[in-house]
């Protein structure tokens, strides 16, 4: 090894070390693809679901909620056969109460086209997809 190459690998070892001590940095991203996710930085790098950690901020979850409130006020009747003859009810209004632990389903699911906030976790290995910036769109 001539005193050239040693230079150049010397240069090399101090790149990748300055690369790996980068701190967190912040980042905006945009969704290309949902299945599988794929996530476009800039022109050249596009990362992939390997590279993405994500929040429950951008994906689809569920959830138990307590509830306590009546339903909304509702006027209806109904119809029913007697002596094979259709008949409806009267009118009746009247509302229910809604109460307990329900589960419900949080859609924060990534969409084509979303503008994303990522966090570079330090080295530049992982990448942390923390929302959608806005309405998905800058």
């Amino acid at each position: 090894m001539d005193l050239s190459e040693l230079l150049q690998l010397i240069k090399q070892a101090s790149k990748e070390q300055v690369e790996a001590s980068k701190p967190v940095a912040v980042m905006v991203g945009k969704v290309v693809s949902v299945s599988p996710l794929e996530i476009q930085l800039d022109q050249k790098l596009k990362l992939d679901e390997e590279f993405l950690i994500l929040t429950k901020a951008v994906v689809d979850f569920s959830v138990e909620m307590t509830v306590d409130h009546m339903t909304e006020i509702h006027t209806h009747s109904h119809q029913y056969t007697d002596d094979s003859t259709t008949r409806t009810t009267q009118s009746h209004t009247h509302n229910h109460a809604y109460t307990g632990r329900k589960p419900f389903v949080m859609h924060n699911k990534l969409n084509v086209g979303d503008h994303v906030l990522l966090l570079r976790v330090q080295g530049g290995q992982k990448y942390v997809v923390l929302d959608v910036v806005g309405g998905g769109t800058l």
